[in-house]
């Protein structure tokens, strides 16, 4: 398509437009409808089509069926319980001992960490609730200016006790 300068651009624009439909128009009887089943071709081969399943040979009634789910599930039930399961009723495997020392020392007893929040967090935990607080009752003055301050102070603080 050669552009002429001297055209104007809705000369050029209309006359692309025709060409575009002409093209269309081409590409559409080529092709046919989509909504239409083609005419059958001699030259391109069809493709073939899945064997049909035979009529002689019918379908597994519905009790079948049934009778065959029921018993999977009594089956899964079954090994579910026989297969050993932990839990607050079973007994945990024993451990190895060490072996004897030559000298009897006194049994140790572990507990498990007692785990402190440290007091900065808590106080963090405040202000940031009375942060959200005053943002969801949407309250924007020098009350949020010091809530958002204090809570900023106390989550650093808070990130300096906590760190290891």
């Amino acid at each position: 398509m050669a552009t002429n300068p001297e055209e104007r651009p809705e000369e050029r624009q209309r006359r692309e437009l025709e060409e575009i439909r002409r093209k269309f128009t081409e590409v559409g009887a080529r092709l046919g409808s989509a909504f239409e089943p083609a005419p059958p071709d001699d030259d391109q081969p069809r493709a073939l089509r899945p064997p049909a399943a035979p009529l002689d040979q019918p379908a597994r009634p519905r009790w079948q069926w049934l009778a065959a789910v029921a018993l999977i599930f009594v089956l899964g039930t079954g090994l579910g319980y026989l297969l050993p399961r932990s839990g607050a009723g079973a007994q945990p495997a024993p451990s190895p001992q060490p072996p004897p020392a030559s000298t009897p020392a006194a049994p140790r007893i572990s507990t498990p960490p007692r785990v402190v929040v440290p007091r900065s967090c808590l106080e963090a935990a405040r202000h940031g609730d009375e942060t959200i607080s005053l943002l969801v009752r949407n309250v924007r003055d020098r009350r949020l200016d010091m809530a958002l301050k204090a809570y900023t102070l106390a989550s650093q603080a808070c990130r300096k006790e906590a760190s290891p």
